[in-house]
């Protein structure tokens, strides 16, 4: 039996949100960015709840028991315990920190539906001419036919009295109804008129209630909460065949909307009375049951009005323009002399886009290959694909219909770019493909290789609105045996047989997993011959046994390793087999996302960079690519960026035994490492 032990995946995630939930109590932060990180923590949350929760739901729901069926619920009642404690901090962080913060600088956000004197001809009047139109009250009638109640839509849950004359001491006699809140027809928030020099903010909700009566005519509104469902939102098509996979995916997304529900929340303080009707109405189990505040789908605290202006928000630097870019006026024509390295948001995604538009309308470049897993709605990279094919080149874009939310989406996507000629390639059975490439192929006046290849590779998405807030990294280069294994790669999504080994490229399930292991096993080598062993490691996620297991033997043979993981992370730190191993946190503005490896190799440090995380799935289950820094100038920009963010002692954290996030304390100089690495780059020469 292994020593070894590892933290539960899911409830490492409740850590990395619980990170995400400490940004806002930042008083370094102006309010509005900490209302910001509210806003992440409960959609992260939302998520969770659809698609992680949802497994748990699903062994407990099945016809035949086992002993699986145990665990399962213990590790529900687990998780929404941790989440309960953590509601309970988020509640105190916002009452407590965010609105104070707020009123000192004039603005009141209204905690009820009683409004000042002043306001309430402005309300009655919204309600009546803004929101009244939209509502669609249902009663609720148990043991009867009753109301769908849809995914991550806010209800307000209601109990009614007929008004009655004469009739006392009767036994009450309740009416029930829900009524979704219209949203996106009417704003979560609505702005009220500004009072002696203060600015007035009022939740939908309340501005709602304080106008039910005028929706009930005839009852007594006794009661009124607010109730959310969440729904399965996971689904696997590895058991179908590939025929008509893009209309089964089709199927399956728009299915999410009737899925089992894996949470139900509702005001905690809603009557005993009224939350069993509700639960009988519509078959809630007590283990889905989560009782929360007043004001539900906190996700929407993004969209909180700013009347006051950029003062309470956290001013983002402009990207950075790359001086030998801009000095010329073609991107492939730099190429062709030199590797050029792209830090998002840091550094403009303009160049990205350019590289593909200038490949587009270029009359020599024959061909275009491209990977899509998210893109950006109304997207550039899309728009530049269908330039090239209508200005008559070959375009293939392989589109992976199961990343998942944006299904849809790619869909929609991959549809205009057939009707404009380009060569869409779905989905591979069992298999995701998140490897981020594009490929260039023109024809080339040298007559040994008449054929030019120009390649993107990236650890993000071709997707110009994430590369705002996503923090990644990506290679221009015309190196002609990436080129060559970029290729292969495409080759064996168009389905044809694996002909020839990798050259630098590591590509899952070919050669990645044996050769991250060679890479580790070398460090170990390294030290046991009385050298230095070190490994970096930067990921959102590390999760698989086999990776973390090499670690641990690494960390016990004496390699140095520092992990920087943001998201799920199940090694255990300050274990005897992992006293050499450090794990930091990192989360601020920019949601760090690039994936970097660093192997020390006795002095001949070898990075890649890649789309991979250490995840179970990644590593087995999806087509990901990791490619190498080859120019030593290059190369050593990773690792002093790398060196700036395990330096940071102001948004990182350490990971500890206990999965805490254990903040650095009275570590100086200050470094915040978004910060610094963006003034890095800023003096970079290039």
């Amino acid at each position: 039996m292994s020593i070894y032990q590892y933290f539960k995946r899911d409830i490492s995630w409740l850590s990395f949100n619980h990170r995400v939930l400490l940004e806002a109590k930042s008083e370094r932060l102006p309010v509005y960015e900490r209302i910001k990180f509210l806003s992440i923590y409960s959609s992260n949350l939302d998520e969770y709840y659809k698609v992680r929760v949802s497994g748990y739901h699903a062994l407990l729901n099945k016809s035949k028991k086992n002993e699986d069926d145990d665990e399962a619920l213990q590790r529900l009642l687990e998780i929404n315990r941790i989440v309960s404690e953590h509601k309970r901090e988020y509640y105190h962080i916002f009452n407590e920190m965010i609105l104070p913060e707020l009123e000192r600088n004039n603005i009141v956000l209204y905690q009820s539906e009683k409004v000042e004197p002043f306001h309430k001809e402005f309300v009655e009047n919204y309600f009546n001419e803004e929101v009244f139109p939209y509502l669609q009250p249902m009663v609720v009638q148990k043991d009867a036919i009753h109301s769908f109640i849809l995914d991550g839509h806010i209800y307000q849950a209601i109990s009614l009295l007929k008004k009655k004359k004469g009739k006392v001491g009767k036994k009450p006699d309740y009416t029930y109804a829900i009524m979704k809140i219209p949203q996106p027809q009417v704003p979560r928030f609505v702005e009220l008129p500004l009072h002696e020099g203060k600015h007035y903010i009022m939740f939908i909700d309340d501005l709602i209630k304080a106008n039910m009566k005028s929706v009930f005519p005839g009852y007594e509104v006794v009661d009124c909460y607010s109730i959310k469902i969440s729904r399965d939102a996971d689904f696997s098509l590895e058991s179908e065949d590939h025929k008509d996979i893009a209309q089964k995916i089709l199927h399956k997304v728009r299915n999410r909307k009737i899925g089992a529900v894996t949470r139900f929340q509702y005001d905690k303080n809603m009557p005993d009375y009224f939350l069993k009707y509700l639960c009988d109405s519509y078959e809630i189990e007590e283990e889905d049951l989560f009782p929360s505040g007043k004001y539900l789908n906190k996700a929407d605290l993004m969209k909180l009005p700013n009347p006051v202006g950029d003062s309470l928000k956290q001013k983002l630097p402009t990207p950075l323009r790359i001086p030998l870019l801009e000095a010329n006026s073609s991107i492939l024509s730099v190429l062709r002399k030199q590797d050029i390295l792209l830090h998002f948001p840091y550094q403009s995604f303009d160049y990205l886009l350019r590289f593909l538009m200038q490949a587009a309308f270029d009359p020599k470049v024959e061909e275009i290959k491209v990977t899509q897993y998210r893109v950006a709605e109304n997207s550039a990279v899309i728009n530049s694909l269908i330039s090239a094919a209508k200005n008559g080149k070959k375009v293939t874009v392989f589109v992976e219909l199961k990343a998942r939310f944006d299904e849809e989406n790619n869909y929609l996507s991959s549809e205009l770019m057939q009707q404009a000629g380009v060569k869409i390639i779905y989905s591979l059975p069992g298999l995701k493909v998140h490897a981020k490439l594009a490929y260039v192929r023109k024809r080339s006046n040298d007559l040994a290789h008449p054929l030019k290849g120009y390649a993107y590779l990236g650890t993000g998405n071709f997707n110009e609105k994430t590369a705002r807030i996503y923090s990644d990294k990506g290679l221009l280069t015309s190196n002609r045996e990436f080129i060559e294994d970029i290729d292969e790669v495409f080759r064996v999504l168009e389905g044809e047989p694996h002909r020839r080994a990798f050259k630098h490229l590591l590509i899952a399930q070919f050669n990645m997993v044996p050769e991250i292991y060679s890479m580790i096993e070398q460090e170990i080598n390294n030290v046991k011959a009385g050298k230095e062993g070190r490994i970096i490691l930067k990921m959102n996620s590390i999760e698989d046994k086999g990776m973390i297991d090499a670690l641990y033997r690494a960390s016990e043979a004496g390699v140095k390793i520092d992990l920087i993981i943001r998201g799920i992370c199940c090694l255990v730190p300050n274990q005897p087999y992992s006293q050499n191993i450090t794990i930091t946190r990192i989360v601020d503005a920019y949601l760090e996302h690039a994936r970097v490896w660093y192997f020390f190799n006795n002095g001949e440090e070898k990075i890649y960079l890649t789309s991979a995380d250490w995840m179970e799935r990644n590593l087995h289950r999806r087509i990901e690519a990791a490619f190498p820094i080859l120019s030593p100038v290059l190369k050593k920009e990773v690792i002093d960026i790398l060196k700036i963010q395990l330096a940071d002692n102001q948004s990182a954290v350490w990971v500890d035994e206990n999965m805490n996030n254990v903040f650095k304390q009275n570590e100086l100089p200050a470094v915040r490492a978004q910060e610094a690495g963006y003034e890095y780059l800023r003096n970079v020469e290039m």
